[in-house]
C-alpha cells in the first residue's frame, strides 16, 4: 500500500459512526466484534497464518490461490484462448497474469450482458528485497554477499538483523523437450542477514544508510584469502555464459537442489526475492493479535477470496462476483499485471462479449455493464497506534478486531464517496459487520490505492475499504486474530446482497 494518508473526509462518511450501536446479533464475547452468532472470524485466524507462513512470495501466494480455486471447481482459463464458448452461466473462472495476479470470477446464473459485476479487488505484491540480474559479488572481509534492490519501501531499518530466507520463480528448460517452465522454490532455513553495526562506532552507526553499500546481505564465510586457497565458493560445474555464472554457486546449488535440476545451465533466469523467515504466528495475552510479515495486502486478498468461495450461488445471481489480485501497487501499478494495466477490463469485456454475442456486443452493453458494477477497492489500512495518537484523528482512528475501515480523500487519493459509503454500509447491516473510518490529518500527506486509478481507467463505481493494521510497510506487521474473518464477513456480505441493495441507488 502506497498508502492511505488522507485528507479531510467527506461529510456523509461521518455517518457511519452512527454505526457504532452494535447490531441486534452482535456477540460481546467476540471482542466486541459485530459478527453474527452464526459467523466465527476467529475461525480463519490460523489458516491466514498458515497461508502467509506457507507463500511467502508474490508467486508462492498466487499459486495457493489458483490450487484453491481448482478444488472448488473453478476452472483455469488462458488470456491466449477464446473463452466465448467456454463462459456459462453459473459457471466458476479464473485467470493468470505473470503468475503474479490472479482474477477469479462467478457468473450468476441469472447474468445476462448489461448486468453488473460486484468487484473485490486489492494488490497481492509486498515490499520485499529482490536479487540485482547479477547477484553475485566478490567476497569481502570473509564474507560472501548477494546483490539485492529494494522493492518499493524495503531495505528500510526494519530489515536489520532479521533471519532472511529467499524463495521466488525459477524458469527452467526441459532438456527432453526444450520448453521452458516455471518452478517455484523457497528455503527453508534462513540464509541471509543484514547485519547492524554496533552503537559502540558513535555516528558511523548512527545513518542514514547507504543502500547499495551498507543495506548488503551477507549469505555466507569465505576467508579463503587468509589462507592464500581458492575461493571455497568456485564451482566448476557452472559453465561460463550461462545465467548461472551470474549468481553466486552455493545459490545456484541450493536452489538446484531444491528443484532436482542438476544441469545449472537449464536454469535460464529467476525472479528471486528475500523474506522474513519468522512464521506467521498469534501473539498477546488472549491471542488476540497476529504478527506476520507481509500482511500489506496479503491479508485483503486473501478474505476477499475466501469470501468469494463462501458466497453461495443463489445469493446475486444476477451479478459476476469476481476478486482481483494485482501485481506492482507498491510501485505505481505500471506494469501489464498492476491495477493500471488492461488487466481487468479485458476480463470484463471477454464475459460481457460472451453473453451479447456478437451482434449486440459493443461500446453500449459495456458502458451499461460498468453502470450497473460496484468496486470494494480493499487495501491494508492503518490501525491506531497508541504511541502516537498525535498523528491520528481521534474520530478516525480504526481499531483491531472491530471491523473492515472506509478509507477517504477529497483530494482524489481514495475512490470513496457519499454514495459508495452508503452503499457499503448498506452491505454492512444485511451481513452484520461493522464499518470503522480513517482519514489522515491535514498537516500529514496522503498516499493512494489501487481504487482511484481503477474506478476512473474503467468508470466504476468504487469504495476504498480495508483492513487494519500495525506498523504498515515493516517487515514484520501486526493485526487482528478476527480481522481476517472480519474481512470476510463484509466481503462475503458484498458479493451476497449487493445485487439488492444496489435496487436502492438505481439513480446514482
Amino acid at each position: 500500500m502506497t498508502k492511505q494518508r488522507l485528507g479531510s473526509l467527506h461529510s456523509s462518511v461521518a455517518s457511519l459512526h452512527l454505526s457504532d450501536r452494535a447490531p441486534a446479533s452482535a456477540s460481546p464475547q467476540k471482542s466486541q466484534s459485530q459478527s453474527s452468532p452464526s459467523f466465527d472470524p476467529q475461525s480463519y485466524a490460523k489458516p491466514f497464518c498458515d497461508f502467509i507462513t506457507s507463500n511467502p512470495t508474490i508467486f508462492h501466494a498466487v499459486d495457493h490461490f489458483t490450487r484453491q480455486l481448482d478444488a472448488h471447481g473453478y476452472q483455469r482459463l488462458s488470456e491466449r484462448d477464446s473463452w466465448t464458448s467456454v463462459l456459462q452461466r453459473g459457471g466458476k473462472y479464473y485467470v493468470t497474469r505473470n503468475g503474479s495476479a490472479l482474477i477469479a470470477f462467478a457468473i450468476g446464473r441469472d447474468y445476462k450482458a448489461g448486468n453488473g459485476f460486484a468487484v473485490v479487488a486489492g494488490h497481492i505484491d509486498a515490499l520485499t528485497a529482490k536479487l540485482k540480474p547479477v547477484s553475485k559479488l566478490p567476497s569481502k572481509a570473509g564474507f560472501v554477499q548477494l546483490a539485492v534492490a529494494p522493492y518499493a519501501g524495503a531495505l528500510n531499518k526494519t530489515w536489520w538483523d532479521r533471519d532472511l530466507s529467499i524463495g521466488g520463480r525459477v524458469l527452467v528448460r526441459d532438456p527432453a523437450t526444450g520448453v521452458v517452465k516455471q518452478r517455484l522454490v523457497k528455503l527453508d532455513w534462513p540464509i541471509a542477514r543484514i547485519p547492524t553495526l554496533a552503537p559502540h562506532f558513535g555516528a558511523a552507526a548512527q545513518g542514514p544508510y547507504n543502500l547499495e553499500t551498507q543495506m548488503v546481505p551477507i549469505i555466507g564465510i569465505d576467508n579463503s584469502d587468509l589462507f592464500g586457497e581458492n575461493a571455497t565458493d568456485e564451482d566448476i560445474s557452472i559453465k561460463p555464459g550461462t545465467f548461472a555464472a551470474t549468481q553466486p554457486p552455493k545459490l545456484v546449488r541450493a536452489i538446484a537442489g531444491q528443484l532436482g535440476v542438476t544441469d545449472y545451465s537449464n536454469i535460464i533466469s529467476w525472479e528471486l526475492e528475500l523474506y522474513d523467515s519468522q512464521p506467521a504466528q498469534l501473539g498477546g495475552l488472549d491471542k488476540e493479535f497476529i504478527f506476520a510479515g507481509r500482511i500489506d495486502d496479503k491479508l485483503c486478498c486473501y478474505a476477499a477470496q475466501e469470501a468469494l468461495l463462501a458466497s453461495p450461488d443463489d445469493a446475486s445471481p444476477g451479478l459476476v462476483k469476481l476478486v482481483g489480485m494485482f501485481d506492482d501497487e507498491e510501485i505505481g501499478s505500471l506494469q501489464r499485471q498492476g491495477a493500471r494495466s488492461n488487466y481487468l477490463s479485458s476480463v470484463m469485456e471477454r464475459i460481457v462479449e460472451a453473453f451479447a454475442g456478437t451482434t449486440s456486443y459493443g461500446p453500449n452493453v459495456l458502458s451499461q455493464t460498468v453502470a450497473n458494477s460496484f468496486l470494494v477497492s480493499s487495501d491494508v489500512i492503518h490501525a491506531v497506534n497508541p504511541n502516537f495518537l498525535n498523528a491520528y484523528l481521534s474520530q478516525h482512528s480504526p481499531r483491531l478486531n472491530v471491523g473492515v475501515a472506509v478509507s477517504a480523500d477529497p483530494n482524489g487519493h481514495m475512490a470513496t464517496d457519499s454514495v459508495s459509503t452508503a452503499i457499503l454500509q448498506a452491505v454492512a447491516e444485511r451481513c452484520g459487520s461493522k464499518l470503522q473510518v480513517f482519514q489522515i490529518r491535514n498537516d500529514s500527506r496522503s498516499g493512494g490505492t489501487i481504487g482511484p486509478m481503477t474506478s476512473a481507467r474503467i468508470g466504476l463505481r468504487a469504495i476504498d475499504a480495508g483492513i487494519p493494521q500495525l506498523s504498515m510497510h515493516s517487515i514484520r506487521a501486526t493485526t487482528g486474530s478476527l480481522d481476517p474473518g472480519l474481512g470476510v464477513q463484509l466481503f462475503k456480505g458484498f458479493f451476497d446482497y449487493f445485487e439488492e441493495v444496489d435496487r436502492e441507488f438505481q439513480s446514482f
